[in-house]
Order: C-alpha cells, then structure tokens, then sequence
C-alpha cells in the first residue's frame, strides 16, 4: 500500500509542477484551461496534502518530489505575497466595481467605497438606480453609457461609447481634465468567461487591446470588470501594454470574486503613463464582486 501510495504521489506531484509552470502552453482545451489559470494561486494548497501522502507512504523520495510543485509556486506567487506596496504621496484616487444589477444596496455600497475618491468606475449599473443616483450626489461629472458609467471630481471630454465586440455599448472612453494634466480613461465589462465557453470573452478582450493600442494619450486609465483573473493567458493581452496596479502596489493577491469568498480577480485596474503607489480590495454591500481600489502619481 505505501508502495502505490509513494508512486501516486510521485506522479501527481510531477503533473501538478508541470501544470504550473506550462500552464500558458497548454492548449485552451474548449475554454476550459482559462479556467485552470484563474484558480492557479490555490494550487498552492495541494501541497502539504502530497507531503501528508508521502508522510503516510513513509516515502522520503516522494516527500522530495512532494516539494518540488511547492518550489514551483513560490517562484510564480512568492513575490506577491512578499511584497510591500511602493507608497508615497499620490495624485489620483480610485475604484472600479461590478454592483451587481438586481442589488438593492447598491446606493450604500457606493456611498462606503466611493468617500474620498477622485474617480469611481461602475459596472451592471442600473440607469437611475440607486448606485447612479448615490454616485450622482458624491460627484460633480459623470458619463454613463447602459450599465457602466464613469464619475469624476474633475471635468470630462471627448466622451465616447465603445462597443468591445458584444454587439452594444458596454465600455467608455473619456478624458480626464485634472489638476496635473489629462488621463485617459476606459471603463469596460467585458464579455463573461464560463467553463468551456471563453470564445466570446476572448473576442472582446482582443476588441480592448487593439482600443488601447490605437490611442496615443500619455497617460490611461483602463478600469473595469474584464471577466479574466489575473493569472488567465488572456490578460496577457493588456498587460503589457498597460500596467496592473495590484501588481505593482498591491498587498496580496486582491481577490473580487466572488466577495463571500474571493478565489479570483476579474475586476482590474490598468494604467500606463503613472506610477502605483498603492492598491487593495473593499467590500460592496449586496454585490458578488469586490471593489479594486488604487491610488497613482501622476
């Protein structure tokens, strides 16, 4: 028995460490391995159960093999739990979250996430509901288009409404008139991303590259519910170009979804022509999302 035991662990602990470190070249399976990639942070966990199974085998050759997925990770997500958001003084302050179009609390989740903002991006609003109209009382400027829209301190312009491949308006563009210069700023929900049903998901992720590889403004602020983790091959088609300001100021993995237990990040926060100083999650009243929230020198 401690034979076969040792032999399983071995051969899990192998498959699982080249899971992780090929995963971007394992073929997409039917949409199913964009799912595999969003949930990579916890693949952590199968660790101390293979340590308990080579343990109980009495194995120390799997023990060894055991650790070897671990190393694996550490080199992947060490660093994102190690690090220490950057800090300093910070010129723009600001959120994005999906509300959730059947909550009731909406206007209270708003009122607690957007105090102290500069900018606040919003996602299944509904047009007049209570999130726009708590938002409409909290900010001097707006631009809503269906059920995103975008409230700011300081003036807006050139405001546009931007199909990202789903057939109808469900993203914005507009400019950002503030104190130290013009931002940029893109607010989207893209398509959703199932098991086995990411082609539409993909398509409007590639309808918001080539968006933010046509403009030309120094700086950009790209927020919104993009419906892919952070650790999905799909965002390698964002960032780079833009930058993920969890990344880069954040303090762990800042997990959205789903908020009573958040095992992803599809809610982001983009940007270029700035600098991160600080990142970080809160709570939204009545929505499955988490707010992202960030603050950046301009």
């Amino acid at each position: 028995m401690g034979r076969v035991l040792s032999r399983v662990v071995i051969v899990v602990s192998v498959l699982l460490a080249a899971a992780l470190a090929g995963h971007r070249i394992i073929p997409e399976l039917g949409g199913f391995t964009p799912v595999w990639e969003s949930i990579l942070p916890w693949v952590g966990l199968a660790v101390p159960l293979l340590l308990l199974g080579a343990l109980m085998a009495r194995s120390t050759v799997a023990a060894a093999v055991a650790l070897v997925p671990g190393l694996v990770w550490a080199v992947m997500f060490g660093s994102t739990l190690l690090r220490t958001p950057p800090g300093g003084s910070s010129d723009l302050r600001v959120a994005t979250v999906n509300v959730g179009v059947t909550n009731s609390d909406s206007g209270q989740a708003m009122r607690k996430i957007a105090d102290g903002l500069d900018l606040v991006a919003a996602q299944e609003l509904t047009p007049g509901g209570p999130a726009a109209r708590q938002l409409d009382r909290m900010f001097r400027y707006k631009y809503p288009v269906g059920t995103v829209g975008l409230w700011s301190r300081w003036p807006l312009s050139e405001q546009s409404k931007l199909d990202v491949g789903l057939g109808w308006p469900r993203a914005l563009r507009t400019v950002v008139s503030t104190p130290k210069g013009k931002i940029t700023v893109y607010v989207m929900h893209l398509a959703s991303a199932r098991p086995g049903h990411t082609a539409f998901r993909d398509k409007s992720l590639a309808h918001a590259r080539r968006l933010v590889d046509d403009d030309r403004s120094k700086r950009i602020l790209l927020m919104g519910d993009l419906n892919t983790a952070t650790t999905d091959r799909g965002m390698s088609g964002l960032t780079p170009p833009l930058l993920d300001a969890q990344r880069e100021a954040g303090d762990g993995f800042g997990f959205t979804w789903p908020s009573s237990f958040p095992i992803t990040r599809p809610d982001h926060i983009l940007y270029k022509g700035m600098t991160a100083t600080r990142a970080g999650v809160a709570p939204a009243v009545g929505s499955d999302h988490r707010a992202a929230l960030a603050s950046l020198r301009l």
